[in-house]
């Protein structure tokens, strides 16, 4: 048979729509949804079989119910996280507190005082409420919030440096997740990058010798995911704001984990009110790291400067919505009230206090039938904050004879369940397990290690 004639024939073997809608599984689906999901899977066979890629026909039905669980549960879905990275970007950074989600409901199923001063009835700003929390847990004169630190600092570059030069260190021209690099934001906002020091040393008289009548920002940048050691040296932030407030040149800084203050010792971030605190003009960091709470950048400093933002038409762009400001609004109430938030609770959770949720999850396995063992395992805070400083906790081994197959299975079953593999075992960081997720997590290793 030539390969022709062997395409003709995969292709006529596709079994048609009528006879997969009779599949009792996919009767099941809301008919338009079974109809949309059985045409595109049909639609995406016949061009691999074309093209060559795909020299038997799989099992359709299946492929089917696949394609149709977005369309009726949508993409998004719950993960118990067992690697022990607190932060985790991939499993959507930090998880919220109880009264962030009673905030949210609140407000999201109805109408609120968004933009409205209930008092006077007469329009008012919506950031009226994090302008106060952030006043007072940071000392700033003003604040504005945007959907995430990278709006932020493009924000900040685009109104205050758009034609002119910004002045940063070769050391801090960092590339983050996503592709994020300084030099190309730097662009994005319409400014020319000025280098200046090299990558492990960098001196205010670096700066200074840079400035020039164009300038407009000195800026300084978190290395965020990683860290210099060494032979390494940079000015501090008081030498910068001096020489900022010498030469008329305002003085910006990226904090990006946004700490407001120090969860545990393993978390050396400088925190935003240390960093105001040096005279520096304007700090953007992140709302969903060591914050603790929504995906959003905030913007805190000289109330003169948070003003040209606000009045930029960028910002109208960039600016958040009421779900998460509720969020951002309850997050920062557990910070003024010293309330550790799930992120803090993590971060600080010790060897000592995590033994009863590993105990717990070793006797779950066992009732039914799978032998774990308690070890001591490495977290991390992740996110980029603290790069290189481990959290010293727990999780627990389990042996299997394919870890890789199970942690797979773990990984696309219901609840989802993502875990490390060390050694040949499966590892389960119970750092960032809740304790009302054990009972799920120890069912979910159950089913994956026993699936045929």
């Amino acid at each position: 048979m030539s390969d022709s004639e062997a395409i003709a024939a995969r292709l006529r073997s596709l079994p048609k729509v009528d006879v997969l809608l009779a599949d009792p599984t996919i009767a099941a689906l809301p008919r338009v949804v079974a109809v949309g999901a059985i045409r595109a899977v049909l639609d995406r066979l016949r061009a691999l079989i074309r093209d060559g890629s795909l020299d038997h026909v799989p099992p359709v039905p299946p492929l089917v119910l696949a394609e149709a669980r977005v369309l009726v549960d949508g993409k998004l879905q719950p993960v118990i996280n067992a690697t022990g990275v607190v932060v985790h970007t991939n499993l959507g950074r930090a998880p919220w507190a109880p009264q962030a989600l009673d905030a949210v409901a609140r407000v999201a199923g109805g109408y609120c005082d968004l933009e409205l001063d209930l008092a006077s009835g007469t329009r008012g700003g919506r950031l009226r409420g994090p302008n106060e929390l952030l006043a007072f847990l940071t000392g700033c004169e003003a604040a504005l919030v945007v959907n995430n630190n990278a709006a932020a600092v493009l924000l900040a570059l685009t109104a205050l440096a758009r034609g002119k030069e910004v002045i940063c260190s070769r050391g801090e021209l960092v590339e983050i997740g996503g592709s994020f690099r300084v030099p190309d934001v730097i662009a994005s906002g319409g400014a020319r990058l000025v280098e200046v020091g090299t990558t492990n040393r960098t001196r205010a008289s670096d700066y200074a010798a840079a400035i020039g009548p164009d300038t407009a920002l000195l800026l300084k940048v978190h290395p965020s995911n990683f860290r210099i050691i060494g032979f390494t040296e940079e000015p501090d932030r008081a030498d910068l704001v001096a020489l900022g407030r010498a030469r008329g040149v305002v003085v910006v800084e990226d904090l990006g984990s946004g700490c407001l203050a120090r969860a545990s010792d393993a978390v050396d971030e400088p925190t935003v009110r240390e960093v105001l605190a040096t005279g520096v003009d304007l700090v953007m960091f992140s709302a969903d790291k060591l914050l603790g709470g929504p995906q959003a950048g905030v913007i805190a400093g000289r109330r003169d400067l948070v003003e040209v933002l606000r009045k930029h038409p960028m910002y109208r762009a960039l600016r958040v919505d009421k779900v998460i400001l509720a969020a951002l609004e309850a997050t920062l109430v557990l910070h003024a009230a010293g309330a550790p938030t799930p992120v803090d609770a993590m971060i600080r959770a010790t060897s000592e206090s995590l033994v009863p949720r590993a105990a717990a999850l070793v006797a779950a396995l066992r009732a039914s039938g799978v032998v774990g063992l308690v070890v001591p395992s490495d977290g991390a805070v992740g996110g980029g904050a603290v790069p290189g400083r481990g959290l010293p906790g727990l999780a627990v081994r389990v042996v299997v004879p394919k870890p890789d197959r199970v942690e797979q299975a773990l990984r696309v079953g219901r609840p989802a369940v993502l875990a490390r593999v060390a050694d040949g075992a499966l590892v389960f960081d119970v750092r960032t397990v809740p304790d009302v997720s054990i009972s799920a997590l120890a069912g979910a290793i159950t089913r994956a290690i026993t699936a045929p």
